[in-house]
């Protein structure tokens, strides 16, 4: 049997720096729906697209973020990046590319005193770019959606 991807084999980049997470997560929203003609299916309809990744950080590395959040004068100031999330597992790799993440804090404190785990802080990031999200090196949209969009 071949070595398989898990959470351990993922690097993950943002702000050009690699950044430890407990977890991450990208979700894709795609309102693209079935066309029908009474009401039989005859085709489909293209829908609106959002995304968002959810990081969740211990507090070395919640730290991070705070460095760049003071480099931009606060955490709103924070300018959107983009993610690049790589697993290599040997036999099997997978590249996410998730471009202008724009952050927003959102579980920034969960304490939990009858508890032994690290302190956790959440971080949400909205998908605000066109290029949206690649998957080892593959559009999620198509040319024609983002006509007049990306050059």
């Amino acid at each position: 049997m071949s070595k398989r991807l898990s959470g351990m084999n993922f690097d993950i980049d943002i702000f050009g720096t690699v950044i430890h997470v407990e977890k991450a997560s990208v979700s894709i929203s795609d309102d693209s729906a079935v066309s029908t003609t009474r009401g039989v299916p005859d085709g489909h309809t293209d829908g609106a697209v959002s995304a968002d990744v959810e990081y969740e950080l211990d507090t070395k590395n919640f730290k991070l973020l705070g460095e760049v959040a003071k480099n931009a004068g606060s955490w709103r100031g924070i300018e959107p990046h983009d993610c690049l999330f790589y697993g290599n597992a040997g036999g099997e790799e997978l590249t996410i590319e998730v471009f202008g993440v724009k952050l927003l804090l959102e579980s920034i404190l969960d304490v939990d005193p009858s508890s032994s785990d690290k302190t956790k802080h959440k971080v949400k990031g909205l998908v605000t770019s066109p290029d949206f999200i690649h998957i080892d090196g593959v559009p999620y949209l198509s040319r024609e959606d983002t006509r007049d969009l990306v050059g």
